[in-house]
Formats: structure tokens, sequence, C-alpha cells
């Protein structure tokens, strides 16, 4: 029997056909090897055979007592009169006196300070049932001043006033560089805090091993004093009783503590 011979004649796909095929085949291919367990692993996952660190935390407080060394005085001038240029006159040329009484203390230039310069319309409201009448203008004028020698601090109090000054704000105590004091605040605050561990950790049948973390906070220490409006001026043979006290310089720490 003579053999029979079949021909089949198939048309080649178009690109586009063979690449959709070539990345199926790669999908499969992936997605086979994930399947199989040969795909990565992630990075980030915690490993059991680690054993957690144990943390300690406790505060501790330290706290210097200082006496001040320098003052900070907050006063102005406050005028009102008709018109601005009439109000403007004469806070200038009162506050042009009081900045020559402190410069005359020995103050100097660079420890004097505007603070504020308002100036504002004042409205009588009385009229019943009409508009408000414009009565004149009030002009603020204020100036901070740091007094270095405390045992000028009354006169320039005195001065400012008798010069023209009409309010004082108020005096702050402070010492000028509290970095010595800040520092020995914080050994004090970092031993509190450690004995505080200690006693602890102690009781706790542990051992302390290192520090995790310090984080740390650090008190004001400046006390402002209040006098308000000043009326009537000073009298010549009554002098301004300031007392300047102490400050507390304060730091406060929060340790946490690695134990085991």
């Amino acid at each position: 029997m003579t053999p029979t011979t079949v021909t089949l004649t198939m048309p080649l796909p178009d690109a586009r056909v063979r690449w959709l095929a070539g990345g199926l085949a790669v999908g499969l291919l992936a997605a086979a090897f994930v399947g199989s367990g040969g795909g990565p692993r992630s990075v980030f996952a915690a490993d059991p055979a680690t054993p957690a660190e144990h943390t300690l935390t406790v505060t501790g407080t330290g706290r210097v007592v200082v006496t001040p060394d320098v003052a900070d005085l907050r006063l102005g001038v406050v005028v009102t009169r008709p018109t601005v240029k009439a109000a403007r006159s004469v806070a200038a040329d009162q506050m042009t006196k009081v900045i020559a009484a402190l410069k005359k203390l020995g103050i100097a230039d660079k420890d004097i300070q505007t603070t504020g310069l308002s100036l504002q319309p004042n409205y009588d409201y009385s009229n019943s049932g009409g508009p408000a009448r414009l009565t004149g203008y009030t002009l603020s004028n204020g100036v901070a001043t740091t007094v270095r020698n405390l045992d000028r601090i009354g006169d320039a109090i005195d001065a400012s006033i008798a010069a023209g000054a009409t309010t004082l704000d108020g005096v702050a105590f402070r010492v000028d560089d509290p970095a010595r004091a800040q520092d020995q605040a914080r050994a004090d605050a970092m031993k509190q805090a450690r004995a505080k561990a200690d006693t602890l950790a102690s009781g706790a049948g542990v051992s302390i091993r290192g520090v995790a973390s310090i984080a740390e906070s650090a008190g004001p220490t400046p006390y402002p004093v209040y006098f308000g409006s000043v009326r009537g001026g000073v009298a010549a043979d009554k002098a301004t009783p300031v007392e300047v006290g102490s400050n507390d310089v304060t730091v406060n720490v929060s340790v946490s503590y690695l134990i085991g």
C-alpha cells in the first residue's frame, strides 16, 4: 500500500499576537516559580530568634537656686490729645526724656529697645441714637530696657517716671548667662533619674544595661513683678523699693534605661 502524505498549511501570527503569547508564557513561568517557594523573602520580617529589648522609663528633676544679675524693665508713655499732631508731639517729648534719664544712669543704647508704638482714635458714644463723636487720639509708646546694675533698678524706675513715663508694665529678674546653672541642673536631674531606676530595677530583680533614650525640658526662670499704670508721679523723698530675691533654674529629664 502506498503511504499517503497530508500537508497542512497554517498562517503565522502577526507581531502583536507573538508578543502577547510571549508575555503570557513569561507570566506563567514566574507564577510557577513563586508558587514553588523560590520567590524572594521580605527583609522587614522580624527574626523570632532576636529577643525584644526591655526598657524602664523614669523621670528626674534638677533645680538650682540662683541670684539674678540683670533685670528687664518695661515701661511706656501713653498720651491722649485732641489731634494726632498734638498726641505725637507730647508723647515724643516725654519718651525722649525717659530714654535720656535711663542713659544718664549708665544704661547702654543696646539695652534700650522700643517694643510698641500705636495710635488709636477715641470716640464719644453718649449721644443717644446719634453718630459717635471723635474726641481725640491716644498714642502709646513702650520700651524695654535691661538694667545690668541691680543697685540702680529702683533709680531707673523713679527716673523714668519723673521724666514722663506713664505706664510701668513690670520687672523680670533673670541670670544673664544661665548655662552653668542649667548644666548643674541637668546633672542633678540625671542623678535623680538613675537613683529611681536603680531602685526599681533592684526591686524587679533585673539589671540596667544601658540607656535607650533621654528627653529634656527646661522650666522658665524669670519672675515678672507687675506695677501697672503710674499716676501722680513719685515723691522726691520716696524711692521705689525693689527686692531682687532668687530664681530657680529647673531641668526635667525622662530617661529610658535598657534592662535585662
